[in-house]
C-alpha cells in the first residue's frame, strides 16, 4: 500500500495554555477533496497552518508521501496554493503586474500565457491593466484564486474562500474547484457554508475544540445526516 499523500500523527499544537489542537490523526490521499467543518476556534485555521508549514506542532509529527515536514526543504510550500479571505495582492498594481510579480516567483513558465488562461476563467482578462485598488470584493478574491493557482500547485488549501462573495464569484469559484478536482489535484478546504462544501467535497470532517470529531467520505452520508450530524457535534 502507498504511503498517504499528507499524515498528521497525533499532533498538538499549542499557543500558551490554550490547546488549539489536540492529538489530531488523519491521513489524506492524493486526488481527495476533505471540506473541514467547525465553530469559530476550534482549531481549524490552525489545522491548515501547520498543514501549510506556517507553523510547527508542539508534539506529533506531519508527514507529506512518508516524509516528515520538518525535513523538507523550504520550496515544499511551492507545492501549495493557498485561497483565504485575504487576497494578498499589491492594491498599487495591476492584477497583470500582481500576477506577474508573483509568477516570477514561483518560477512559472510561458507567464503571460499562463496568467491569459487563468484571467480568463475568472473573467477579468479585460480588467488586467486595472490596479487592483479599484476591484469590488469578488474581483479581489477572484483574482487572489488565479494568484494561487498560477504554479498549478500539487494542493489547494482553502480558508473560509467564500467569505464575503457575491453569487457570481460563489460560482466562477465552485467551477473551478469542480475542474481542479477532475484533475485530480489534492483540495483541502475549511469553510462555514454547509452546502457549498458538501457538494463540492468528497470527503468530510469536522473539528470541535481543537479534536477531529468526524471524518467520513461523502457519499455515505445525506446532506440532511450530516447537518445532524454536525449540530450534534458542536453542540
Amino acid at each position: 500500500m502507498s504511503e498517504p499523500l499528507i499524515k498528521f500523527s497525533n499532533v498538538n499544537k499549542k499557543y500558551g495554555h490554550i490547546h488549539a489542537l489536540n492529538d489530531v490523526s488523519v491521513s489524506f490521499d492524493k486526488g481527495e477533496f476533505i471540506s473541514v467543518f467547525g465553530p469559530n476556534g476550534a482549531g481549524k485555521s490552525t489545522f491548515l497552518k501547520l498543514l501549510c508549514t506556517m507553523t510547527s506542532p508542539s508534539s506529533g509529527d506531519i508527514f507529506y508521501e512518508g516524509t516528515p515536514l520538518k525535513k523538507l526543504k523550504d520550496d515544499f510550500r511551492s507545492r501549495f496554493g493557498v485561497i483565504s479571505h485575504q487576497p494578498f495582492l499589491y492594491s498599487e498594481l495591476t492584477a497583470m503586474e500582481n500576477l506577474t510579480f508573483y509568477a516570477k516567483l514561483y518560477g512559472v513558465q510561458n507567464i503571460e500565457d499562463r496568467i491569459k488562461e487563468l484571467l480568463g476563467k475568472v473573467e477579468l482578462y479585460k480588467r488586467r491593466n486595472d490596479k487592483v485598488r479599484g476591484y469590488s470584493r469578488g474581483m479581489l478574491q477572484r483574482l487572489s484564486i488565479t494568484r494561487a493557482l498560477l504554479h498549478n500547485p500539487y494542493i489547494v488549501v482553502l480558508d473560509e474562500p467564500y467569505t464575503g462573495l457575491d453569487t457570481h464569484a460563489s460560482d466562477i469559484l465552485t467551477k473551478i474547484l469542480v475542474e481542479l478536482f477532475d484533475n485530480k489535484h489534492t483540495i483541502i478546504m475549511v469553510t462555514h457554508n454547509m452546502k457549498q462544501g458538501f457538494d463540492a467535497s468528497s470527503r468530510l470532517a469536522i473539528i470541535r475544540r481543537g479534536k477531529l470529531v468526524f471524518d467520513e467520505k461523502r457519499d455515505n452520508v445525506t446532506l440532511d445526516e450530516f447537518e445532524h450530524v454536525y449540530t450534534e457535534a458542536v453542540s
